[in-house]
This record gives C-alpha cells, sequence and structure tokens, in this order.
C-alpha cells in the first residue's frame, strides 16, 4: 500500500528533476539539430558570418542588435511575415541563415516557430535559430558578445 506522506515526499523530487531540464526549442518546430548557440555565433561573426534576420520587435532591434543583422520582422503578425519574406526574397536559397529575437524566454517567444517555419517553406536549406534562453540582453549584450546599439 502507498501512503500519501511518501508521495507527498517524492513528488518535489520529481519536479525538481523535470524543472531541471533545459529548454530546447521554443515548440517542436524548430529541431534541436538546427540551435546555434550565442557563443558558437559570436565566434562566427569573425570568419565568415552568416546572414543574420533579427524576426523580433522593432523596439528591441532599435535598442541593440547583432552587427549586420536585419531587420526583418515580427514574425508573430502577418505584416511580420510578410517583411520577413520581403527581406528573404533577396537571399539565395543557399544562404547561410540565422535567425533570433530575443524578446523573452525561448520557449514563449511568439516569434521563431512563424520566421523557421516561413523560412522553411520558401526552400532555405542552411537555416539555424540562434538560441537564447532568456532574453537578448542576458543572453548576448551581458555576455560581451558584438552588438551594436542604439540605431
Amino acid at each position: 500500500m502507498i501512503r500519501w506522506s511518501s508521495l507527498l515526499l517524492i513528488a518535489p523530487l520529481l519536479l525538481v528533476e523535470v524543472a531541471a531540464e533545459p529548454a530546447t526549442a521554443a515548440t517542436d518546430i524548430i529541431p534541436a539539430s538546427a540551435l546555434v548557440q550565442p557563443a558558437q555565433l559570436a565566434s562566427e561573426l569573425k570568419a565568415a558570418p552568416p546572414t543574420i534576420l533579427q524576426v523580433g520587435f522593432s523596439k528591441l532591434y532599435q535598442q541593440a542588435h547583432i552587427p549586420g543583422a536585419i531587420y526583418a520582422g515580427p514574425t508573430n503578425s502577418e505584416a511580420g511575415l510578410e517583411a520577413l519574406k520581403v527581406e528573404a526574397e533577396k537571399l539565395p536559397r543557399g544562404a547561410a541563415i540565422v535567425i533570433y529575437c530575443g524578446c523573452c524566454p525561448w520557449n514563449r517567444c511568439p516569434n521563431m516557430d512563424a520566421a523557421y517555419t516561413a523560412l522553411k517553406a520558401m526552400g532555405f536549406s542552411r537555416l539555424r535559430a540562434l538560441y537564447i534562453a532568456d532574453n537578448f540582453g542576458q543572453d548576448w549584450v551581458d555576455k560581451g558578445y558584438p552588438v551594436v546599439m542604439g540605431q
């Protein structure tokens, strides 16, 4: 027979284990194999930078963005998706592209899935998504990675 007091002691341990697992994708749409970590992208910027599309809100882009990033979005709206498609039409389908937002924690971002889905549907084969766990300020700017401020 299982005692309730035993379950009450075990339940918090189970919750700790589940909570400790890191989020790997905004949803199941963006595969883990398509994610790039901030340190890796910062390193790539020194050699052969990919095309970087910021698919978040314009206020965030104006405050701070990755050098060379093109503002293309917020892709949580039809107008934002159209803006992304207009920018993407200028690029060869085989181009190395990294999309990022950074508005909020990865698992709550309203922009990344739509951007990834739209670009994949357009035939981009070398598409990756910058994994920003919490937000752009904390996971990129505060870590000292290259940034353009106030433009």
